[in-house]
């Protein structure tokens, strides 16, 4: 039986067990903080990673079939992220984002985009966003199928509208409900075998 653990992964944290980059080498500043520092799950990896400046729902299986199910851009698994961004987007920003974005590694699938109020239960960051008391800021609920680097900041920056705050609320079926920022609990889930 495959498990699965649901992390609502804080703001910077490394998407990995330990930091790789930095470790037998002297680096100025403070240690990165990784998901060692949340839980202890020898066998487990990431299916799919979060960025470090990202927040939210990250998963991680013991299963490589489940994992390779949940991460392989071919499974079109659909992934919602609450995006707070500058400015306000208008219909025509929106219908772009709905529409496929051009970018740098080519066009995007379509999305799905809407304007939303700040997502209830939200808990705060640390450290907090900059506001601009002359700019006005948005949420976003934004659904993707596809996972490129940096992708959903990347396109509200292609229409015009910045990303601030990025936490991902949803992949498939699994969401963030009841996980406060940090939290963890752990799934068995039925894998149907192979024919």
């Amino acid at each position: 039986m495959a498990r699965l653990i649901l992390l609502n992964k804080p703001f910077q944290v490394l998407s990995q067990f330990s930091d790789r980059e930095r470790e037998g080498a002297e680096h100025d500043g403070e240690r990165r903080q990784t998901l060692a520092d949340y839980l202890r799950a020898p066998g487990f990896k990431a299916a799919g990673r979060l960025d470090y400046d990202s927040e939210g729902l990250l998963l991680l299986t013991n299963d490589g079939r489940l994992q390779q199910q949940i991460a392989n851009p071919a499974s079109k698994t659909w992934k919602t992220y609450w995006v707070q961004v500058e400015g306000v987007p208008d219909e025509a920003a929106l219908q772009c984002l709905r529409a496929g974005i051009e970018l740098k590694d080519g066009l995007t699938r379509p999305a799905k985009a809407r304007l939303i109020d700040e997502p209830e239960g939200l808990w705060p960051r640390h450290p907090p966003i900059r506001q601009r008391r002359d700019l006005a800021d948005q949420w976003l609920e934004i659904k993707i199928r596809e996972g490129r680097n940096r992708q959903v900041r990347r396109m509200t920056a292609a229409v015009g509208y910045p990303t601030l705050r990025l936490v991902r609320a949803a992949i498939a079926d699994w969401t963030l409900e009841g996980l406060a920022c940090g939290q963890w609990r752990q799934l068995d889930v039925h894998m149907p075998r192979k024919r």
